[in-house]
């Protein structure tokens, strides 16, 4: 999880970082999936602790990117896009030993679908160039 939550992100982010700079491209959008447990902990979630904990450095590493690409006076932009519960596949691999508990996550109420993601990003990448959407959090109307 620590792997593909962090550090691959890490280096498939500074790769693109480093092709848009490669290519002359001062305006380019790095857009990161992130996750609502990225910014607040969930009672009702105590097996998703270290989940919520890469997800977490995500939230420190994409600031910290802002940061950085501001200070080298780039315009490549940055965003963070955190939905909260969404019906993937996610929750029935994570509860593989116990498939009912991934059911019930999903039908305690509307979870997001993968197109309310989507339209979040599309609002980010909308946004005129002079505006950084700094974070997008999608969260479920009935989600706690």
């Amino acid at each position: 999880m620590l792997d593909v939550n962090v550090l691959g992100l890490c280096m498939c982010t500074r790769e693109a970082v480093k092709s848009m700079r490669e290519r002359g491209v001062d305006d380019g959008h790095v857009i990161q999936i992130n996750s609502g447990v990225g910014h607040k902990q969930y009672a009702s979630n105590p097996d998703g602790h270290f989940y919520s904990a890469t997800k977490f450095a995500v939230t420190a590493l994409l600031d910290g990117l802002r940061n950085e690409l501001s200070l080298s006076k780039t315009h490549i932009r940055v965003t963070s896009i955190s939905p909260g519960l969404t019906e993937t596949n996610f929750a029935h691999r994570m509860y593989v030993h116990d498939p009912q508990v991934a059911v019930k996550k999903y039908s305690a109420f509307e979870s997001l679908k993968p197109v309310d993601i989507a339209d979040g990003v599309i609002y980010a990448l909308s946004a005129p160039k002079h505006v950084q959407v700094h974070e997008v959090k999608i969260n479920p109307t009935e989600q706690p």
